[in-house]
């Protein structure tokens, strides 16, 4: 299993609780994946959300058709919800040039463009994500079906959370699904990582995509972006907000690391 010591940076506090290990998905197997992200801290929080929610959705039990409808939002509401944070946010460049959020960017998103392989960076932090999903979601499952509902709502996207956590983590794992959809799927997004990163938001679900025009079926459909990899924090811009360099240590890179520094992962 590919795996080194986590780096002192402080970018991936979480994988700190993760007895300090650290993936590369592309020397893993699916079986090693699962022992993976079934001990990962932030998926077994997730877990215990879920089981929370589950449980306050029984107490406040006024029946099931609330609590169904609560569900499903939720699980519509998902997709478009990620796409407006992924595309908005994640890829906004004004989060790295401020100082207080600079760190937080290279975090939530910047590390994992820089190298789409490492585990740890894959994940999202629940410190945002929890937040963001209980804003969203609390309101309109409370709407639906009251405090049932709410706790329902929050518990669905949380399972989409995690839904959304392992297949991300297939579509970056050195493995060819047999299942054409997930091939289809992983191609797709492979396609935002290593050409265009400014298409195909989606993870699983590629609509918001579609209807927003950001979606492309192949290389042939746009020619390879500069900023695929840095997010457009190259090192003019690293000059001018210095911020994510200096937390990282290092320059921003313009292509995947070298094979000399994937091989440490072993």
């Amino acid at each position: 299993m590919g795996r080194q010591g986590l780096k002192g940076d402080g970018s991936v506090g979480w994988g700190r609780l993760w007895g300090g290990r650290s993936y590369d998905l592309g020397k893993m197997t699916l079986p090693e994946l699962w022992v993976a992200y079934l001990t990962y801290p932030a998926i077994q929080l997730y877990f215990a959300l879920m089981a929370g929610c589950a449980l306050l959705a029984a107490i406040f039990y006024q029946g099931a058709g609330g609590i169904l409808l609560s569900v499903m939002a939720a699980i519509l509401i998902y997709p478009f919800v990620w796409y407006g944070i992924h595309r908005f946010i994640l890829h906004g460049r004004w989060l790295y040039r401020m100082r207080w959020t600079a760190r937080l960017w290279k975090r939530v998103h910047f590390d994992h463009h820089q190298d789409p392989h490492r585990l740890e960076v894959l994940f999202g932090d629940p410190l945002n994500t929890i937040p963001t999903m209980a804003v969203i979601t609390l309101p309109v499952g409370a709407w639906l079906g009251g405090i049932a509902g709410g706790a329902s709502a929050l518990g669905g996207a949380m399972m989409m959370t995690c839904v959304y956590e392992f297949f991300h983590c297939i579509q970056h794992l050195n493995y060819k699904p047999k299942s054409r959809i997930l091939q289809y799927m992983k191609r797709v997004h492979l396609l935002h990582h290593f050409h265009d990163e400014s298409g195909n938001y989606g993870i699983i679900n590629f609509l918001p995509d579609i209807l927003a025009g950001t979606y492309y079926r192949d290389t042939r459909a746009r020619p390879r972006s500069p900023h695929v990899f840095n997010l457009g924090y190259d090192m003019q811009e690293a000059h001018r907000y210095p911020w994510v360099m200096q937390a990282t240590g290092a320059p921003p890179r313009d292509r995947p690391p070298p094979p000399s520094a994937m091989a440490k992962r072993v």
